[in-house]
């Protein structure tokens, strides 16, 4: 981006859009299993359609678990409580999960990934989490929707909506917030007008305020394109566990890798290795090491080391490339069980993951600044 203006753009959900269903259900069924037995193993997929709930996938626990009353608890407190809507607690439920495979079994129990795969991590210092902002404005703004429908600070919004922020950058760094994009579901009598006045009034403006940005010009902030939306979830467009894998990491500005993350305990390497990715490159951020960088690790299923350990600062490093590496060494072990017990991952955790992206929250342990010895 260097000597250049250019544009980038990053998009986020609320918690009741239709695939963050989905991943809440998923990650409630995994802190509850790991509630009662830390070595719980799962890869749960959760569907939901109109009026329907349906759950596949694998499980291994010595956990009891009802997991028709977590599915129907979750829809609940994500405020789906008006069967009206064609989705609800009181939907159609189903179970079709199953034990995990005793080949992947052999393996995890050797210490070994629990899949094959590649990770990233990201970090930069454009935020004080270091994200990127445009991710960073648009889980803020998706966040302060939600919130604005629970405090009924805005009572006509109902539990569905999208976030979309495009940020100038000139010379590489963020200068203005060139378009802002939101869809939010809402009652029938409140029109158009009141809903973008609202939105603008108690979401756009403190958000944007928060990050010391402006507001766009007035016809740069487009509020519902279609003009209404009135019916939220999924009666109008079905979820599905782990779609939104670039909504839950860095909103394309970085790569991805192969796997989501949402119901997977931490044997599973798509969560725990991208965990550790981002751990090492935030960590080289806050050390002054860099201002940007890329961590990728690459596992294969049943062995405990990675494969691949890459550590990109795209020009921006003060150390050389051996002393970040050294300053990761110390920093964590990148094996399956070393990211496990460092990171302390089997913990009922992750149920405040699966809204506003995995990264970027203080109490998150992979988020957590820590200092090493020389």
């Amino acid at each position: 981006m260097s000597n250049l203006s250019q544009l980038f753009t990053s998009e986020s959900v609320c918690a009741g859009h239709p695939d963050k269903i989905c991943d809440a259900i998923s990650d409630a069924i995994l802190d509850a299993a790991l509630a009662q037995d830390p070595k719980s193993r799962t890869g749960i997929e959760t569907v939901a359609g109109a009026n329907k709930i349906a759950l596949f996938g694998e499980i291994k626990t010595t956990a009891v678990l009802n997991f028709e009353l977590i599915a129907r608890d979750t829809v609940k407190r994500l405020g789906y409580n008006v069967p009206a809507w064609g989705f609800s607690q009181e939907s159609e439920f189903s179970n079709d999960l199953h034990q995990q495979s005793p080949e992947i079994s052999i393996g995890v129990d050797a210490d070994g990934a629990g899949d094959q795969g590649m990770m990233f991590g990201f970090a930069i210092n454009e935020t004080p989490e270091l994200l990127p902002l445009p991710i960073a404005l648009a889980h803020a703004l998706a966040r302060r929707i939600d919130e604005a429908r629970e405090k009924h600070e805005l009572a006509w919004l109902r539990p569905d909506g999208k976030t979309q922020v495009t940020i100038r950058y000139e010379d590489g760094k963020p200068v203005a917030v060139e378009k802002l994009v939101a869809a939010v579901a809402h009652a029938e009598d409140t029109s158009a007008p009141e809903v973008r006045a609202g939105l603008i009034k108690t979401v756009i403006e403190p958000v944007l305020r928060s990050y010391k940005f402006a507001l766009p010009a007035d016809a740069d902030i487009i509020i519902n394109g279609t003009g209404l939306w009135h019916i939220p979830g999924p009666e109008s467009d079905a979820g599905l566990t782990g779609r939104k894998i670039v909504v839950d990491t860095y909103g394309g500005y970085a790569r991805v890798g192969g796997g989501a993350f949402s119901g997977k305990d931490p044997s599973k390497v798509d969560r725990s290795g991208a965990y550790a990715a981002r751990f090492i490159a935030k960590n080289i951020v806050a050390a002054g090491l860099a201002t940007k960088c890329e961590v990728g690790l690459a596992y294969v299923i049943g062995q405990p080391l990675p494969l691949m350990q890459t550590i990109d600062t795209f020009g921006t490093a003060t150390v050389s490339e051996q002393a970040l590496h050294d300053f990761k060494d110390k920093l964590i072990d990148t094996s399956v069980k070393g990211i496990i017990d460092r990171l302390e991952l089997r913990r009922p955790i992750y149920s405040q993951t699966s809204a506003y992206g995995h990264f970027g929250k203080a109490e998150l342990p992979w988020e957590q600044i820590v200092g090493t010895s020389n």
